[in-house]
């Protein structure tokens, strides 16, 4: 495929749950730790050097007062910081009651993105919203909503000036609003049953799938 390492519809998405292995699911880490990873399977021809396309860094915490995300933010964590104090109630660890009625029933849990990166190799085509999209979409059974914090200090400390950092965010900002994320105070917010989640795999169907006019190759099954 032109200027792409191989057929964005090859790419596998593998989500992990990082847990000490004498942890039990009752004791686990608050919030949770998960990772997802995007790769071209191996059932499809790739440079062995751009076979990983993206990693993607989330954390699950609970919206309730037993398990309250305030109660478990190390210090040091300001970005996890801002959000719970902007958007949970802080007597019981749920959402403010003006976003609550924003974002649809669900079960009591948050997911919230940490960090995205897309592999060199395959950066401007348009495949980082899908893949972000994608990854929350898989968290939609068991979460109400998806969170982000963005700022220009994230960018400023791997050695971006002011106004680079500055613009990364607006780029940033507007990608997520593409797959129907909205600003709260400073959080970009998501409910996960909003179908522009769903709908943001369309575009790469379209261009590179199998029915496309774009003719990007056969992907294979297994079995093939």
């Amino acid at each position: 495929m032109a200027d792409l390492p191989a057929n964005p519809m090859s790419v596998e998405l593998t989500v992990s749950h990082r847990l000490l292995w004498w942890q039990t699911m009752s004791d686990d880490d608050l919030p949770e730790h998960w990772h997802v990873s995007a790769d071209v399977w191996d059932l499809d021809v790739c440079p062995p050097g751009s076979r990983h396309v993206a990693d993607i860094e989330l954390a699950v915490a609970d919206l309730d007062s037993e398990r309250n995300l305030l109660d478990s933010i190390e210090l040091g964590e300001w970005a996890l910081e801002f959000i719970a104090e902007t958007i949970l109630d802080l007597a019981d660890g749920t959402l403010v009651p003006e976003l609550d009625e924003k974002i649809g029933a669900g079960p009591p849990r948050m997911v919230i993105v940490r960090w995205f990166e897309l592999a060199e190799a395959w950066r401007g085509h348009g495949l980082a919203a899908p893949f972000i999209a994608a990854a929350l979409e898989r968290f939609s059974s068991n979460a109400r909503l998806a969170v982000c914090r963005i700022s220009p200090g994230d960018f400023s400390s791997r050695g971006q000036d002011r106004i680079s950092a500055e613009l990364t965010c607006l780029r940033l900002g507007s990608l997520l609003e593409r797959i129907g994320f909205f600003q709260w105070n400073g959080v970009y917010v998501v409910d996960l049953q909003n179908q522009e989640l769903t709908d943001a795999s369309l575009g790469p169907l379209e261009r590179w799938g199998p029915y496309s006019d774009g003719h990007p190759g056969h992907v294979p099954r297994p079995g093939d």
